[in-house]
């Protein structure tokens, strides 16, 4: 019993330590995650994650069922990528537009402004470098965590998302504890730079998806 305890342990581990240096990287669902933070505080970060998480279950569903190869065609990194950007940036144009009407307090004191859960599917989705790290790290550590039985994609995909938890979770909390220093204007800029750096993610997202296109 020792022997397999302790390599589903480290499948555990292993895998909340590289999905945290995953979630560390900039990417939507960060810069969308500093944005609730500045409005919802702490709560921000697990239901932004429950989303990610619940569509991250379905995926390894998904894959353990035989959708592995699909994810790895061209065309498919080519879809999300083109259809993430166009969606990225109408998301970023309307943040840009509520700008002059933002108010911490008013956003504050609604708690059902915005559908967070939602938002951490979208995001997460329209990400197309998702897909590719599920098409190839994912489907590795699945196949690994696999030979284990049941008990290694769980431990697998337990470590996995509360690394996603766990950092996401202090980076909502750090930003909901600051804001009681943030006036409105603090509160529109950051806004303002989660926005524009979402058009900076699809402008990037664009030229991947029409460089692969064009090969």
């Amino acid at each position: 019993m020792y022997k397999p305890a302790m390599d589903l342990l480290m499948i555990f581990f292993s895998s909340f330590l590289i999905a945290l240096s995953g979630a560390m990287m900039p990417g939507p669902l960060l810069t969308a995650a500093v944005g609730a933070g500045a409005s919802r505080g702490f709560i921000a970060g697990p239901l932004l994650i429950a989303g990610h998480g619940i569509l991250e279950l379905a995926l390894v569903a998904a894959i353990l069922l035989g959708l592995a190869p699909y994810l790895q065609q061209d065309g498919v990194f080519v879809a999300i990528a083109l259809s993430g950007a166009a969606i990225l940036l109408w998301m970023a144009f309307g943040m840009l537009r509520s700008l002059p009407s933002l108010s911490l307090a008013r956003e504050t004191g609604d708690g059902k402004r915005g559908n967070l859960v939602l938002t951490g599917i979208l995001m997460s989705v329209l990400n197309p470098y998702w897909v590719i790290w599920w098409a190839t790290v994912g489907l590795a550590y699945i196949l690994h965590s696999r030979r284990f039985g049941p008990a290694g994609i769980l431990f697998f995909f337990a470590g996995h998302i509360l690394a996603d938890f766990a950092w996401y979770s202090a980076v909502t909390g750090a930003v909901g504890r600051g804001r009681r220093f943030l006036s409105d204007g603090i509160y529109r800029a950051i806004i303002g730079i989660c926005a524009a750096l979402l058009v900076f993610f699809a402008g990037y997202f664009f030229y991947a998806g029409l460089q692969k296109l064009l090969l």
